[in-house]
């Protein structure tokens, strides 16, 4: 059997097919009862919209990419979810890949792996440096996610990665924690989110008068819980006294928090712990894991929408001949947009403790029944 067209329902609805395309782009000059009856041939002829010639005519594939570093993070498959889910509700399939933090692979990406599959990349870059983006002309519509290159060629979408740092360092300090453990910090001048994230840190201690120790920041080689493992025993073996431990993400911090359970120390009692992201395993984690947490949704929602504007812009005519992919109709360059998406901390049992224990149902035979012990 064929498939229905637009010709189809218009037949079956008894309008014009121009009627139809208006329904189907919810255009609001349509009756309510002109807009059921041309609902309803849909549904009964089973027509669907053809997305792919809709977009090839508009001059576009209707796909875009994600880019990210780990696939295996959780951080980065919570927020694919959630991006993913935002194109679709825009009519756009997004394609996956993951860059390892791999400097050529993030170069790749701005230039829509060399080919026009792909109509613009959401992009968390690692590696790229602030050249990489001047340098690039006719370049793919960008919106980046993470700690911002310097360059102004691209949208960006993040948290105040230092506020939240600064935030989660104040909340130890008001539990008189004085010796704080940054986990994937970084020492002296660097690039990227641990770099922000340590310097937070250190102004929190720095408002408190508290002195900043460089001893107590451990470098990873990955943002992973295998290496907040790895150095939590490294600052345990060489004897560093520490009653916190701040992370630069839940990986880490749930990977902290094993080492410190191996040691024989308690969490929060002997060291409270605090993460990055709030993603699903801290929730669940014994103890639950204290974190900051970004609005994932709203890093997701913001960066399809400026993505799908900046496409917008990147097919509608340039005057003058000019070449930039950010001009918009009039020739003028519309300067990227730099958002900043609210964050906030969770508290959680890794820095406020365990709540009370529970009284135990009495029983009718024996008296009573074990009630569940407190974690400890």
């Amino acid at each position: 059997m064929a498939r229905p067209r637009i010709k189809d329902v218009a037949q079956r609805a008894g309008v014009s097919e121009k009627t139809v395309s208006n329904v189907i782009n919810d255009y609001i000059h349509v009756s309510d009862r002109t807009r059921q009856v041309v609902r309803q041939a849909i549904d009964d002829l089973g027509y669907r919209v053809n997305l792919a010639g809709r977009h090839l005519r508009r001059g576009r594939t209707g796909i875009i990419a994600l880019v990210v570093p780990e696939l295996d993070l959780p951080y980065f498959a919570e927020l694919g979810n959630l991006i993913i889910t935002e194109a679709a509700r825009n009519g756009l399939t997004v394609l996956v890949h993951q860059t390892r933090a791999d400097r050529e692979h993030e170069l790749a990406a701005l230039d829509g792996f060399g080919s026009d599959f792909a109509d613009g990349v959401i992009l968390s870059p690692l590696a790229l440096v602030d050249e990489d983006l001047r340098a690039r002309r006719g370049a793919l519509p960008t919106v980046l996610l993470g700690e911002k290159l310097n360059a102004d060629r691209a949208d960006h979408v993040a948290i105040d990665n230092a506020s939240a740092a600064r935030e989660a360092t104040a909340h130890l300090l008001a539990l008189g924690r004085r010796r704080v453990l940054v986990v994937g910090g970084v020492n002296g001048p660097s690039e990227g989110t641990a770099e922000v994230r340590t310097r937070g840190h250190r102004a929190a201690l720095a408002a408190a008068g508290v002195p900043f120790d460089p001893e107590l920041v451990a470098p990873v080689r990955q943002f992973a819980a295998p290496f907040g493992a790895e150095a939590t025993h490294e600052a345990l073996a060489r004897g560093l006294a520490f009653d916190a431990v701040l992370a630069l993400n839940d990986q880490m911090a749930i990977g902290a928090m094993r080492a410190l359970h191996e040691h024989g120390l308690r969490v929060p009692d002997d060291v409270a712990v605090i993460g990055f992201d709030d993603v699903q395993a801290g929730r669940f984690n014994v103890p639950t894991l204290t974190t900051v947490a970004p609005d994932k949704t709203a890093i997701a929602a913001e960066a399809v929408a400026m993505l799908i504007a900046r496409i917008a812009e990147s097919n509608a005519p340039v005057a003058d001949g000019a070449e930039d992919p950010t001009a918009s109709p009039n020739g003028r360059r519309q300067p990227p947009k730099e958002l900043v998406v609210p964050h906030h901390l969770m508290i959680r049992e890794s820095t406020a403790g365990f709540p009370a224990p529970r009284e135990a149902p009495v029983s009718p035979v024996s008296g009573g029944v074990p009630g569940p012990r407190a974690a400890r």
